[in-house]
């Protein structure tokens, strides 16, 4: 769709662009801009423009001009290599963006001029109405509410309190500047360049000026607009800051063709240059590959923010802050989650910040955050938990997985100070990078969303929720027969689209819809189209996949495979599980021995049996990895016959395990050990709520309509006997385990009643965590050490572990300032400390435990995702080392039912114990199939989180207004974010939509943030009432449904005079230390 400021040009200069056509290169165009302006500034500005191209001819730097701009800006000569980011707002740091706020620049208002008829032209060439016409001029990827294409012109952070006349000039004039200033930075700029990827010559460049008959085999990325000699930095269409490195590329487009005759050049560009470029052409296999063994880039996972959609991230090797990648051009059609190589952008075109109130983006009215506890975090933060909508979320996102880097990598080669060191003003530099390309598209490139109708074009516009995906152009072939004739009738409907191209030239991307899904805001099409954008498999299984089932049903153990095994089917074995699970991957037996010590068991579903190696079954599972959990349903890895019937653990019925048996004393101490496969005879299915309050009534004679039916060898007394012994051996594993350095950060979960009918939500609490959840969790754990020290000892090149990086070292010390400065005595040296911190009471009252989850929400922000990894991969072993649990190596064993990892571990445990076949693996295969495990265990809890999130909307929307108390979690310059006390959710609250606040002002020393609010006075006669706003202010919200499907806000209510500061004053009474 076209801009407005677009379709302007196209009506007033028709025919002088057309004219242009046919004019000399810039030369002419020089002389004629002449005889428009003669004032002698100008002439002064020509001059020293034309002598500043002839510096970069003959390789002599720095730029005159940029001096000399500097010297009529009066910038003293220490701040000159500072001046782009003291003359650009906190959203564009570029020198690209740099401009003289007392006057315009007469050269840089023409060069913008040049680029709007290169638009011009661009439509003009087309034919009718082409594809080319879909690409509006438009800064990122933003959707309005009902689906418009906004201003095309929109291409630079805007403050949203300024009007918009002011700010579309405030646009045109950085706009106008950003050329020029893109043109002077390759003149004062020094980069590396790879030897495959030489730069153009200043000798090229006259050449190219007196014919262009020359092939430009390399083309900076300056020259996207076709301009060869004033080398433009910025597109019409994106203000983005550029790389100088652009000129190392090479360009894939049709104006970039090798083909050198007239005829072709004619054609694919016109007389000033080639149709512009938005985007990068990806560098070759080859220079990758070059590059990266070079530390010239680097690659990594992709991460971008949802809600400040144009911010991108990229791990940084160092563990220092993430690196930035500013804006959708830097992206280079990249997605989120995608596997991409990147080059670290010259130092001069780095992020400046302030370590007070920016520290990785942080005014919130230039940078829209995620839910973080304090500003300075946000940049370097992965995607924090669910708060319960999805517009405060990452995906996965937001914590997605770190590549492990197994050698120091360098930026461009160059020394440089450390960028995270703080400068003498206060600032700190922020690396930027640009991605060169794409190694794997994680991301689907399906999405969910609307079609919006566009009149007279032959495309439609299919707007995605998630505006983290560019809009997309689907044909009105492939949209419903009467979408064109009552596209009204669709204003509602949901449907899928899938990328199918994003052309180097375009801002938007091709696709198809892939399905209509049904009506916005409905569970079930919700839930479809979640499940499709994060490709989960919920088809049916295959008949092939089938066929790998038994046949014979019901089926019976082999008599052969029962001789292989140890039978406990006589033991006291049984499964404790939450009430409604189906898949029952794991049980405990507990019998006391005459010596007064105790045998005690983990027997865990022997799945490998059923599904063998290089199967159609087995490449299945091996493909969705994981079960995917949602409220109302479960997608399975495996078939149903498997999961919960052949391999679920039922009670009274024989089933194979495999088992760790260990012989250990009252107190935990591990006597002995053993592994084997196994066959039991789970004699009684407990669900949590069973064994609570068996150890809540140690003493009680339970009746057996209490409890589920149970097999009468084994009365309910000897079951009894049997969880009270096991939750006392817990209870000392767990002291041992914490007084050994561990670490647990428990979150809260929300959790619903469901109409069985309807499947609709009737009521939500938070999930409890008790004491029986906690006796099954301290067997896992040591069934899952037990394993991983088997594995490990007899396949050390093979073994597929779980490792815990520690947190991120920069973001661990930000968070000590932060606590420091609330006066809060944490200790953050270790996971066994910060367990120890967190868990020292924070005062005596009802809002402890409420202090608690936002402490520990604050100090699970630097923490890193667990990852799957094959040992043969990682050389250092101290990487093997799991960081909360404090323990040198660990796996996961214990529910191969849902985890394809925990059926490799099983098949490498069997021939450990030479009772399974004999390996295939190789250390490539192990790593693979870990890193599959890795992403898709990623998207399963992303999925798990939206479809909380979509019947917690729904629930607001049939059930609310919802008042709840709510705590601070943190506070930015004009909101803040809420722990939603009843419900266990986070909010954001923006202060300019409170109803009744008459104005509010944000106040920062150091990393404590703090707003105050002041309300309207309800009576005239009385002052206005203050609200002090800041970590652990407790505030009255109302959860509300918004217009939008599935969405809802937190309104602040107006506080009671006599406790508009309640809270704070009492976390000053408390005075307490961790």
């Amino acid at each position: 769709m076209d801009s407005p400021r677009q379709a302007k040009n196209l009506n007033l200069e028709p025919k002088r662009s057309q004219n242009r056509s046919s004019n000399p290169p810039q030369k002419d165009a020089y002389a004629r801009l002449l005889n428009q302006h003669s004032s002698s500034k100008f002439s002064q500005y020509l001059e020293q423009y034309a002598k500043d191209t002839a510096f970069q001819r003959e390789g002599k730097l720095p730029s005159t001009l940029f001096k000399a701009q500097s010297d009529r800006q009066n910038i003293p000569q220490r701040q000159r290599d500072q001046v782009p980011n003291d003359f650009s707002d906190s959203s564009d740091f570029s020198p690209s963006s740099m401009k003289s706020r007392g006057e315009e620049s007469s050269l840089s208002l023409y060069m913008e001029k040049l680029s709007t008829r290169s638009a011009q032209q661009d439509f003009e060439r087309k034919q009718g109405v082409s594809d080319r016409q879909r690409w509006g001029q438009r800064r990122d990827t933003a959707t309005s509410q009902d689906g418009d294409v906004e201003s095309g012109e929109e291409l630079s952070s805007l403050k949203p309190n300024e009007p918009k006349k002011h700010q579309k000039q405030q646009k045109k004039t950085k706009d106008s500047h950003k050329d020029v200033t893109s043109k002077e930075t390759d003149a004062f700029v020094g980069c590396p360049q790879s030897p495959n990827t030489a730069g153009t010559s200043g000798q090229e460049q006259e050449k190219m000026k007196k014919s262009k008959k020359k092939k430009n085999s390399r083309q900076p990325e300056e020259e996207k607009s076709g301009e060869e000699t004033l080398q433009s930095g910025v597109d019409a269409q994106n203000s983005r800051p550029k790389s100088p490195y652009g000129k190392e590329k090479k360009l894939q487009q049709p104006r970039a063709s090798s083909s050198n005759s007239p005829a072709d050049k004619s054609k694919n560009r016109g007389p000033r240059g080639s149709k512009k470029q938005v985007f990068e052409s990806y560098m070759t296999c080859e220079e990758v590959s070059h590059g990266l063994k070079r530390g010239e880039l680097l690659q990594g996972q992709l991460r971008i923010n949802p809600k400040k959609f144009h911010d991108a991230f990229f791990p940084s090797p160092d563990d220092a802050r993430d690196i930035f990648l500013d804006g959708i051009v830097a992206r280079n059609r990249a997605l989120n989650g995608d596997v991409v190589v990147v080059r670290i952008l010259p130092r001069e075109l780095w992020k400046v910040v302030r370590s007070d109130t920016e520290c990785e983006g942080a005014s919130e009215s230039d940078t829209q955050k995620e839910n973080t506890v304090r500003p300075s975090q946000k940049k370097t933060e992965r995607t924090p938990r669910p708060d319960g909508v999805s517009e405060d979320q990452c995906s996965d996102q937001d914590e997605l997985t770190r590549k492990v880097q197994n050698k120091p990598l360098t930026d461009t080669g160059e020394h440089l100070e450390d960028p995270s060191t703080l400068r003498p003003n206060g600032e700190i530099l922020q690396k930027t990078a640009k991605v060169v390309y794409i190694v794997e598209k994680k991301h689907s490139r399906a999405v969910t969303g609307f079609l919006k109708f566009l009149p007279d074009k032959p495309f439609a516009m299919f707007s995605p929720v998630d505006h983290r995906v560019p809009r997309i152009n689907v044909f009105l072939a492939n949209c419903p027969e009467d979408f064109s004739s009552r596209p009204g009738d669709y204003a509602k409907t949901l449907f899928i689209c899938r990328i199918t191209d994003w052309a180097a030239d375009s801002n938007f991307a091709e696709g198809h819809l892939a399905k209509t899904l049904g009506q916005a805001g409905e569970i079930e099409p919700e839930t479809e189209g979640i499940l499709i954008e994060y490709e989960v498999d919920f088809s049916e299984f295959s008949d092939e996949v089938l066929n790998c089932l038994p046949k014979n049903l019901p089926w019976t153990i082999p008599a052969e495979e029962m001789a292989k095994r140890k039978d406990l089917r006589k033991e006291c074995i049984f499964t404790i599980d939450p009430a409604t699970a189906r898949d029952l991957d794991d049980a405990l037996s507990c019998k006391q021995l005459p010596d007064g010590n105790f045998e005690l068991g983990v027997h865990i579903a022997d799945v490998s049996y059923f599904v063998g190696e290089d199967n159609a079954l087995d490449a299945i599972a091996s493909q969705r990895a994981t079960s995917v959990y949602m409220v109302q349903k479960v997608i399975p890895m495996l078939p149903r016959l498997l999961c919960e019937e052949l391999c679920s653990l039922n009670p009274l019925t024989d089933r194979l395990t495999f088992s760790v048996i260990w012989k250990i004393t009252p107190e935990g101490k591990i006597l002995s050990e053993w592994f084997g496969r196994s066959v039991i005879r789970s004699c009684v299915k407990l669900s949590y709520d069973h064994a609570q309050s068996m150890i809540e009534a140690p003493d009680k004679m339970f009746a057996a309509e209490e409890l589920p039916p149970a097999d009468p060898e084994h009365p309910i007394d000897e079951i009894h006997r049997a969880v009270l012994n096991l939750h006392s051996i817990a209870k000392n594993l767990r002291a041992q385990r914490f007084s050994g350095g561990a670490l647990r950060l428990d979150q809260l979960k929300l959790s619903f009643t469901l109409d069985k009918e309807t499947m609709m939500p009737q009521g939500c609490y938070i999930y409890q965590y008790r004491d029986s959840n906690k006796l099954v969790e301290e067997f896992m754990l040591l069934a899952n050490i037990a394993t991983a020290q088997h594995i490990h000892s007899r396949f050390p090149q093979l073994a597929l572990l779980r490792r815990h990086p520690p947190p991120k070292t920069k973001m661990v010390d930000e968070l000590q300032e932060l606590c420091d400065q609330l006066g809060i005595n944490i200790d953050l040296s270790s996971a066994g400390a910060l367990h120890k911190s967190l868990n020292t009471t924070l005062g005596d009252d009802e809002y402890t435990t409420a202090r608690k989850e936002v402490l520990t929400h604050m100090c699970s922000r630097p923490m890193q995702m667990a990852l799957y990894f094959c040992t043969g991969e990682l050389k250092d072993n101290q990487l093997f080392k799991h960081y909360a649990l404090n323990v040198p190596l660990y796996t996961h064993f214990t529910s191969p039912i849902r985890r394809y990892a925990d059926l490799v571990v099983h098949r490498l445990l069997a021939s450990s114990l030479n009772c399974g076949p004999s390996l295939g693996l190789s250390t490539e295969e192990v790593q693979k199939q870990s890193s599959r495990c890795n992403d898709r265990k990623t998207v399963s809890k992303r999925v798990q989180e939206l479809s909380s999130e979509l019947f917690f909307g729904v629930f607001v929307k049939d059930c609310g207004p919802l008042d709840s108390e709510a705590m601070v979690m943190g506070v930015l310059d004009q909101s803040f974010d809420v722990l939603v006390l009843r419900y266990g959710v986070q909010k954001r609250v923006y202060c300019k939509s409170v109803t009744g606040l008459d104005s509010f002002r944000h106040h920062k020393v150091g990393k404590k943030s703090e707003l105050t609010l002041i309300w309207t006075a309800e009576d005239h006669e009385k002052a206005p009432v203050e609200q002090v706003i800041s970590i652990f202010t407790l505030v009255e919200v109302q959860l509300k449904a918004d217009g939008a499907p599935m969405k809802y806000s937190a309104v602040l209510k107006r506080p009671e005079e006599n406790e508009s500061n309640t809270c704070c004053r009492a976390l000053e009474r408390l005075n307490v230390n961790f």
